[in-house]
Parts: structure tokens; C-alpha cells; sequence
């Protein structure tokens, strides 16, 4: 952008799978967040947002393939840039909303910030684990998806000097509950030549009804086969950063929450940026 253009910052957010199903997971308050763009010296619009590249129930769960011993992660995720704004797919269901206003030149230093930030965290991660839904429990694992992208570009953006508004907004995080977890290992060290068969086997066995493309009665089957893994033996199998961890789960297990978290404040020092 030029140095001295004026762009306007907008609080993207509609229902996950809007395209697909409307406003159905609306009302579970499952959301996607990005972040929407306009040029005043051009008029044009652009969006950016953090995506999970093959889906989210591709990076929440893995692929088994007979022909690998271990499972298969497709659980890449990255920003993406691109013009134009979807008005009827963010407005319909969901939020467009003005949240602050910037310099060209503040513009260019945070996209440079989003592709060091691209080239940093590259895997989608759905889950936040925690001991208890208290305040103040124990976190075991953070998610990184595209809420979170999303709050770290505004904390750049006020670390840059933006000044934003004072209104409400709430973001989805999807919290698993579990004592504290256990360290199982990475691919090789489970899965390889060499590795521990009868973990290796209960690992599959645990994502197997996870799987996706399933007929109506393989679906209910699934279904049950969770709940009796997850629920009463509260038992759970996380894939993060590369390694397996066990989860001892702990009522109530799972949680959706649509929480308020503050736009953040201006960093005064850049005021004259």
C-alpha cells in the first residue's frame, strides 16, 4: 500500500461452514474470524484470513492409510491474502464491523509481521487443553487457529500504533478437560521399525471411528465408539507439535465457549506512525 493511504480494519466473523449449512453451527456459536481491508485511495476491498488448508476435521483428526503405519495429518494451516470482501457471507450470519483505522505505511510493516508469523506456526491446532473449566486451571496445550491469528494481528496492529474501538468481541474456543497429560512420543518412536506395537495399535484404534465419509450406519457405530472411548473410559489420544500425548479426560470433558476477548489498546509510543 501506499505510505500515505488510509485503510480501514474490519472484524470479520461468520458461522463455520456457512457456505454449507447457514447459520446451523451460528447458534453453537462455532465461528470463523478474519480480518477485512479497504484501500480509501482505491476503494478496494481485501480480506485475510488464518485457514486450516484441508479442512477443519482433517486437521482435528488424522487419516489411516493400510499402506503407513502411522496415522496421516493433513493439520497445516496458513494466512491467506486476497481481494476483494465476501459483504453477504460476513453480513448474513455474522459480524462486519469497523474496528480501526491505519496508515499505508502501518499496513505494509504488519503484512510483513503475518508472513514471518506464516513462516512460524504452521499447524492447525483445534483443541485448548486444560485441567478444569475454572479460572485459572492449569492449560496443558493452547489451540492455533483462526481466532488466534486473528488477536495476533490486532496486537500488532496497537503495537504499531492503532487505535481501536471500544466494542464487544467474542470468539470461539473448543476446551477439552483432562488431568495432566502423558507423554507417549513421536511417529518414529511409536510407529517406526523399532517402536511400541500395542500403543501404536491403540492409537489407531482410537482415531479409526473419526474417520470421515461415512454411511449412516457406520456414522452411529462411530458414534458410539466415541462416546465409549472418550466419555466413559475418558480416555483421549492429542497429536501436537509433532508428538502423541495421552489425555486422562475430566468432567465435563468437552466445552464450546463464545468468550469476550478485548480489542487491545494502543501502543502510544508509535502514535506518530
Amino acid at each position: 500500500m501506499k505510505g500515505d493511504d488510509v485503510i480501514e480494519v474490519f472484524r470479520l466473523q461468520t458461522p463455520v461452514w456457512e457456505f454449507k449449512y447457514g447459520d446451523l453451527l451460528g447458534h453453537m456459536k462455532i465461528m470463523h474470524d478474519a480480518v477485512g481491508f479497504r484501500s480509501t485511495l482505491t476503494g478496494k476491498n481485501y480480506t485475510m484470513e488464518w485457514y486450516e488448508l484441508f479442512q477443519l476435521g482433517n486437521c482435528t483428526f488424522p487419516h489411516l492409510r493400510p499402506e503407513l503405519n502411522a496415522p496421516f495429518w493433513c493439520n497445516q494451516g496458513a494466512a491467506c491474502f486476497f481481494e476483494g470482501i465476501d459483504d453477504n457471507h460476513w453480513k448474513e450470519n455474522g459480524t462486519l464491523v469497523l474496528v480501526t483505522t491505519i496508515s499505508g505505511n502501518m499496513f505494509n510493516k504488519m503484512a510483513k509481521w503475518v508472513k514471518q508469523d506464516n513462516e512460524t506456526g504452521i499447524y492447525y491446532e483445534t483443541w485448548t487443553v486444560q485441567a478444569s473449566p475454572e479460572k485459572g486451571a492449569e492449560t496443558w496445550f493452547e489451540s492455533y487457529d483462526c481466532s488466534k491469528f486473528v488477536l495476533r494481528t490486532y496486537k500488532k496492529l496497537a503495537e504499531l500504533g492503532a487505535e481501536f474501538k471500544k466494542i464487544e468481541t467474542n470468539y470461539t474456543r473448543i476446551f477439552l478437560y483432562s488431568g495432566e497429560p502423558t507423554y507417549l512420543g513421536n511417529e518414529t518412536s511409536i510407529f517406526g521399525p523399532t517402536g511400541n506395537k500395542t500403543l501404536a495399535l491403540a492409537i489407531k484404534r482410537f482415531y479409526y471411528p473419526f474417520k470421515p465419509h461415512l454411511s449412516t450406519k457406520e456414522f452411529l457405530l462411530s458414534l458410539l465408539q466415541i462416546f465409549d472411548a472418550v466419555i466413559l473410559h475418558r480416555q483421549f489420544y492429542l497429536f501436537y507439535n509433532f508428538e502423541y500425548w495421552f489425555l486422562p479426560m475430566k468432567f465435563p470433558i468437552i466445552k464450546i465457549t463464545y468468550e469476550e476477548i478485548p480489542l487491545p489498546n494502543r501502543n502510544r509510543t508509535l502514535s506518530g506512525l
